[in-house]
């Protein structure tokens, strides 16, 4: 380039011309491969690896490059960090959850005070045909802003008892009281709004009602059993009034009793079961 064209494009006289956006891509990947040189360790890039060419590859691109200052001003672009951002995704989906450490619940220490008063109460809904147990146990001695808290257990949790999967447990808790258990049927339970609870914070009352669902079994036999007239056993028949007459005996109706003209009652004051005198006749003169 004349000096005359220098002046031209707007350089000062003495600095030798204007760079080309080439030249400044040039000087500027020139400083950053130095910038890098300098902040960055290539022995600890696990991406980083030289051949038997003597030439640097990138192990996550798979590119070449003739210097480490090359390889520096890659590792800087777009194409590498996309790469890293989908390598970090793929490894942190593919990464086993890891089991949580066992941090034992620190339990209160309270000292026990007996078991609570309870009454249970069993109820039957004959349109329905649903049964249910209602618990009231008594917590007076309750502590201050506690609220009592139940729950089923199966036959298998406990071993107080053998297991029986017939039964089930039903647990009562509140502090300072002992928990207390009841031993209910292994029946589902009707978890609609009948089952409630309610605590009665001035009685110091918790009740619970407890449902079970109907066994359709025993729906299908007793409305079978009324369709037919039967009654459930124990029960005695109703009576007749004006009504069909009862059913005869399988024998047949019993005989009429029959009359005996030479009956005569013993006389007053003769003992029970003694045979009367014979009849006297009166001879005719």
């Amino acid at each position: 380039m004349s000096f005359m064209d220098a002046r031209e494009a707007g350089s000062k006289p003495g600095s030798g011309g204007a760079a080309s956006q080439q030249n400044e891509a040039i000087d500027r990947r020139e400083r950053l491969r130095r910038l890098a040189l300098e902040t960055i360790d290539l022995s600890k890039d696990p991406y980083f690896m030289r051949n038997h060419l003597g030439q640097y590859e990138c192990r996550l691109c798979l590119t070449l490059h003739n210097n480490e200052g090359n390889y520096l001003a890659h590792t800087q672009g777009k194409r590498h960090q996309q790469n890293l951002a989908k390598r970090a995704a793929r490894e942190a989906a593919e990464k086993p959850a890891l089991p949580q450490p066992n941090r034992r619940a620190t339990t209160k220490q309270t000292v026990k005070i007996g078991r609570p008063g309870y009454k249970v109460t069993k109820q039957y809904d004959p349109e329905t045909m649903q049964r249910s147990l209602l618990f009231q146990i008594d917590y007076p001695e309750i502590e201050e802003g506690t609220k009592p808290r139940h729950r089923f257990m199966s036959a298998y949790e406990q071993r107080k008892e053998a297991q029986d999967k017939k039964y089930q447990f039903l647990l009562f808790a509140a502090d300072p009281y002992e928990v207390i258990a009841f031993k209910i049927p292994n029946s589902e339970v009707d978890r609609s709004d009948r089952l409630f609870s309610y605590w009665d914070q001035d009685s110091k009352v918790y009740s619970l009602q407890l449902p079970f669902k109907p066994e359709p079994e025993k729906i299908a036999a007793q409305q079978a059993a009324a369709g037919a007239g039967a009654l459930p056993p124990g029960l005695p028949p109703p009576p007749n009034f004006g009504g069909a007459p009862p059913p005869l005996p399988p024998n047949g109706p019993a005989p009429p009793p029959q009359f005996n003209p030479n009956f005569r009652p013993p006389p007053p004051g003769a003992p029970m079961g003694a045979v009367p005198p014979p009849p006297q006749f009166m001879q005719q003169r």
